[in-house]
């Protein structure tokens, strides 16, 4: 695993970006609420593995994440060709569970939505949450910007 350096607090969001695509579009002819939930778990795998839990660095510990709660604010829809910017912070860490939360910006409409998503590890043969690796729980408590549930 790639080891990371450290980061001032305000640098601690991960950026993701993307183009909204036509077939991202629904009938109404602005994004459907499902793939706002697309959105964020991509920017999620992206960031696990800007900070070097690649899929291959998972399947050799045996765990995998899994979403186990999720909330989303949608506040102003999208269209085709929007450009995004998604926002992805780690905001609380705990024995088993970490929270990120999602950010999902327009250069015009600013704020279009916001989620919190509640993960844990998952071990990949017992297919039970497991208590977070100390590895992993040093790097999200290195990572943690703001402390969301006392």
């Amino acid at each position: 695993m790639k080891k990371r350096e450290n980061k001032e607090a305000t640098d601690m969001a991960h950026t993701f970006a993307f183009t909204v695509r036509s077939t991202e579009v629904d009938f109404i002819g602005h994004v459907n609420n499902a793939k706002y939930l697309e959105y964020m778990e991509w920017a999620r795998f992206d960031w696990l593995i800007a900070e070097g839990y690649t899929i291959e660095e998972l399947q050799k510990r045996h765990i995998f994440p899994v979403v186990v709660n999720m909330n989303v604010n949608y506040r102003s829809e999208l269209v085709m060709g929007d450009e995004i910017t998604i926002q992805t912070t780690l905001v609380n860490v705990g024995k088993r569970s970490f929270v990120i939360k999602h950010e999902l910006h327009h250069e015009k409409k600013g704020l279009v939505a916001d989620g919190l998503v509640t993960m844990v590890m998952i071990d990949q043969t017992q297919r039970r949450a497991v208590e977070l690796p100390n590895e992993l729980k040093e790097l999200f408590l290195s990572l943690q910007k703001e402390e969301l549930i006392p």
